[in-house]
């Protein structure tokens, strides 16, 4: 058995060259958080989908041989965290990572990337998302948007704007399906955004500005501190704040140096102060 004196996440994501989203955001965050993030990869790509063309190759065929030498060396881990999944068969190879290293003490965070803005992904369909309803289920933590909240919880879409009341109906709808508690990312409210938790007997918000601009992986960047604040054993609000505040000073600051949405967020420079958030006591 490998030796356990790090925490450690698997975290299962594709891994695109350029573009600072997916493995190439959850790496360096996870890893600056103190925290040992062994990635599964699903897919390679040489830049994200948001250019109009991109190398891909699809890795579903060899993630289970791969997930079958860390079984061997029994390794244990605090917390698994999944992003994009590009079919059913990729949902359907998590959802047995999970049963194989699931623990009775470690974390299952999982983003329930498919749909945006009233649209499932043309890389979804109805089938996909319910097996990724199906997937939730077995989390600890779920981070939709409001999009795939509305998917998640039978609840028709009518914009980002929603009331706090309705993002709590919604949340409890997911929670009654299984999963222990619900992120609802990205709710417009005037000019800032609001990351509204739901659990069974609880329910809490933080509130940032809005972005002045659109910027790809602000999700990953997201879900992805949220799982390093989680792992190192904040509470779910403290964790929500600590991610939200992260980003929102991302976005401004890329805003600020004029770099290419599709880029993404410069996250680089703020490294440092989740290693002091964490430290804090």
């Amino acid at each position: 058995m490998v030796s356990n004196t790090v925490k450690r996440v698997a975290a299962i994501n594709d891994m695109s060259g350029f573009s600072r989203c997916s493995l190439t955001v959850a790496m360096p965050i996870i890893s600056a958080m103190g925290l040992h993030c062994c990635p599964l990869p699903t897919a390679i790509l040489s830049n994200n989908t948001e250019h109009e063309e991109f190398f891909f190759d699809d890795y579903t065929d060899k993630m289970q041989l791969y997930a079958s030498y860390w079984r061997d060396l029994k390794i244990k881990f605090d917390c698994i965290y999944t992003g994009f999944l590009g079919s059913e068969k990729q949902i359907d190879i998590v959802k047995s990572f999970i049963a194989d290293f699931k623990t009775d003490k470690n974390i299952i965070l999982i983003d329930p990337v498919m749909a945006d803005n009233g649209k499932i992904y043309s890389t979804y369909n109805a089938k996909m998302c319910e097996k990724m309803k199906a997937l939730t289920a077995v989390a600890d933590v779920i981070t939709p948007n409001v999009t795939e909240a509305c998917i998640l919880s039978g609840t028709e879409y009518k914009g980002e704007n929603i009331s706090l009341k309705n993002a709590e109906m919604m949340g409890r709808k997911i929670v009654s399906h299984g999963a222990k508690t619900v992120v609802i990312t990205g709710i417009r409210e005037d000019d800032n955004v609001v990351n509204f938790i739901c659990k069974k007997d609880f329910c809490d918000f933080v509130k940032i500005k809005a972005a002045p601009v659109y910027y790809s992986g602000t999700g990953d960047v997201f879900a992805s501190v949220l799982c390093g604040a989680l792992t190192n054993g904040k509470d779910i609000t403290q964790s929500v704040k600590i991610s939200s505040d992260f980003v929102e000073k991302c976005v401004l600051y890329s805003k600020k140096c004029g770099i290419y949405p599709n880029e993404g967020v410069g996250f680089e420079k703020f490294l440092g102060d989740l290693v002091n958030t964490i430290e804090k006591e």
